[in-house]
Order: C-alpha cells, then sequence, then structure tokens
C-alpha cells in the first residue's frame, strides 16, 4: 500500500561532466595563482595604487596640465615624501636596533631568576626522557654494522651569519626591484587614463544593454575601491597618531616609530591588531624590562586597534561595500594561503571587486548574495 502523505523530495540533475571540469578549472586556477604570485601581486597593487591617485591626477588633467606630465610628478612627490620619511627615522630605527642586546640579556636575566620551578621540571622531564630513551636502546639494541662499513657521524655546522646577510641582502634589492616596477606600472595605467574602460566597453560587443552593464560594474569597483583605500589610509593614520601619543605619554622610547609601524601592520584585518599588540609588549619589555611595563604597553595598543577595528572601520567600510564577516574572513584565509601576506593586504579589494561583478551578472548573483551582508 503506497502512503501518500509522504513529504515530496525534490530532484536536482547533476551534470558529473560540468562539476568535474568546474573543479579542475577551480584547481587550475588557484594553481596558476600561487606559481604566479610573482607577476599577479605586483600587477594588483600597482593597479590599487592608480585606483587611489587617479584622482588627483584627474584634476591636474582638469587644469590644463597632460596627464603624462601630472602622474609623473605625482609619483616623484610621491618617492621623495617616503625617502624623506626613511630618512627622518633611521635615527629611531638604529636606537632600536641598538636595544635588542640589552633586552636580550634582560629577557635571559628574568627567566633565570623568576622562574625556577619551572627549569627544575623541566630538568626532571628531560631527566625522564633520556632514561626511558637508555632504556629502550637497552631493550632493543642496534644492529650491527656490516663488515667493512665505517660509522660517520654528521655534525650540524654553525650559524654563518655572513649567509644570513646576503639572504636579507638580496631580498631587500628584490623588494626594491618589484617597487621600481610597480611605480611604473601606476605610471602606464594614469597616465593612460580611461582607455582600458573604453576598450571594455568596446569587447563587450554592440549590444547597449551589454556596454550599460559594463559600464556600473567598472563604476560600482572604482566607487567601492576608491571608498576602501580612503577608509584603510584613514584608519591606519588614526591608529598611528593615536599609538604615537599613547606611547609619548607612556614615555616609550622611539614612539614615533612604533606609531608608523602600528598604522601599517593595522592594515591587515583581523590579524594585524594582534602583531601590532605582541610586537608594542615587547618593545615595552625592551625598554623597561619588566613585565608589567609590557602588558601595559601592549595593552594600550590592544586598546587602541580595538576600538578602531571595531567600531571605526565597520562604520566607514560599511559604506562601501556591504559584505557579511563570515565571508570576509574566509577571502582572508583563502587569500593569506594563496599569497600569504600579500594575500591578507589583498583580500578584501578582491573580493569588493568579485562581489560588484556578481551583484550585476546574472548567473553569477547567487555569489554575490553570499558575500554580501
Amino acid at each position: 500500500m503506497n502512503d501518500d502523505t509522504s513529504p515530496a523530495v525534490p530532484t536536482v540533475p547533476v551534470d558529473i561532466r560540468n562539476a568535474a571540469l568546474t573543479v579542475i578549472a577551480v584547481l587550475a586556477v588557484v594553481l596558476m595563482l600561487q606559481y604566479a604570485q610573482s607577476v599577479i601581486i605586483p600587477v594588483v597593487i600597482g593597479l590599487l595604487i592608480s585606483y587611489a591617485l587617479d584622482p588627483i591626477v584627474t584634476a591636474l588633467e582638469r587644469r590644463h596640465l597632460p596627464r603624462p606630465i601630472g602622474a609623473a610628478l605625482l609619483l616623484l612627490a610621491l618617492v621623495a615624501a617616503g625617502g624623506d620619511l626613511v630618512w627622518g627615522v633611521r635615527g629611531e630605527v638604529n636606537a632600536a636596533i641598538e636595544q635588542l642586546p640589552s633586552a636580550a640579556h634582560r629577557l635571559s636575566s628574568l627567566m633565570e631568576h623568576s622562574q625556577p620551578r619551572a627549569a627544575t621540571a623541566i630538568k626532571q622531564v628531560q631527566k625522564a626522557a633520556t632514561e626511558i630513551a637508555q632504556a629502550a636502546s637497552t631493550a632493543t639494541p642496534a644492529p650491527p654494522a656490516p663488515a667493512g662499513v665505517q660509522k660517520v657521524q654528521i655534525e650540524t655546522p654553525p650559524i654563518n651569519v655572513s649567509d644570513y646577510l646576503m639572504w636579507g641582502s638580496l631580498s631587500v634589492a628584490a623588494a626594491i626591484g618589484q617597487l621600481v616596477l610597480i611605480l611604473f606600472l601606476v605610471y602606464f595605467v594614469l597616465a593612460s587614463g580611461d582607455l582600458y574602460r573604453r576598450k571594455l566597453v568596446k569587447i563587450v560587443g554592440p549590444s547597449l544593454t551589454k556596454k550599460k552593464i559594463t559600464l556600473q560594474i567598472l563604476s560600482d569597483i572604482d566607487r567601492q575601491i576608491e571608498m576602501f583605500l580612503i577608509v584603510q589610509v584613514f584608519t591606519s593614520a588614526v591608529v598611528a597618531v593615536a599609538t604615537w601619543l599613547a606611547f609619548r605619554w607612556i614615555g616609550v622610547e622611539q614612539a614615533g616609530l612604533w606609531g608608523i609601524l602600528a598604522g601599517i601592520f593595522n592594515s591587515i584585518p583581523y590579524f594585524g591588531p594582534v602583531l601590532v599588540t605582541a610586537a608594542t609588549a615587547t618593545v615595552g619589555f625592551m625598554q623597561f624590562g619588566t613585565i608589567k611595563m609590557a602588558v601595559v604597553v601592549g595593552v594600550t595598543s590592544l586598546v587602541i586597534t580595538s576600538l578602531e577595528g571595531f567600531l571605526l572601520t565597520p562604520w566607514l567600510t560599511s559604506r562601501a561595500a556591504r559584505m557579511n564577516a563570515v565571508a570576509v574572513f574566509v577571502g582572508l584565509l583563502f587569500w593569506g594561503w594563496i599569497w600569504n601576506v600579500w594575500g591578507m593586504l589583498l583580500a578584501v579589494p578582491m573580493l569588493m571587486v568579485l562581489k560588484a561583478i556578481c551583484d550585476h551578472i546574472e548567473d553569477f548573483k547567487a555569489v554575490g548574495e553570499l558575500l554580501g551582508d
């Protein structure tokens, strides 16, 4: 006897071939992003910088200054300002480096004198582990070496400081080379103006509807990226100034340097405040030599970054693009896995671009809905 009251189960046809091809395509894109990150990351950074500087170049163009000349003058001014800033904090950087030996001495003294019980417990554990290892070796003796074979003991070479210095010098040279390439890319993008916007509109075809959708997508991307960059610069400046003032009031040396670093690392969502708190707590211990002052300095930095992260940034970011926190966090983890620190810095703007595209294309509106709040 059939039961007509049983609930109907909807069946959704699934094309296994299309699903498999989609999975393969996604994996290929992920591998490509990881393999070509040395090329893609500078391009993305250059495009973001050009978005931030385009309004200034456009304003200079309205004053009858050609875009190539205006872009060149603006970039030269920014490079000069950045060089002047680095030159201005060189004394504070040298002073912070000079404090490292004394900070290491304080840390070793603190661990030797304030934790005798912990040291005793560690010695007992090491002794027990040694006895267990000896008992195991006695129970299962090593097989004898074959005749004519001589045992060889491999000794670990000591740390060669010159190798680390050479590696650091090569990394700095590579970073400078990448910076020069990014500056050239920014210049060419700024000098070209809306050339690629017109080309994209032309590529989509003669349909007026497609042209309008393309213009809407580009305008939405422009608005969201510009707003995001303004929010990032403003909030980083707020954190830098607030950290500088608070550290000066506490009496932390090189307060200006730590304020600048706090503002820079604060641009990394979620993980930035944690890094800033740990670093500033270490700075407090390096200078004052006590756990109490390390906690005071670290908590001060945590309060500043928390107020900015929970009150100021969400309110400003919500005006740029409405994305839910879960989607942002998952995107942060994904791009951090793909590109490490650069992925964390670039995750939010790339999610904004993806959402702007999905919101205007019918087949991808479901993705835009998942990213939205």
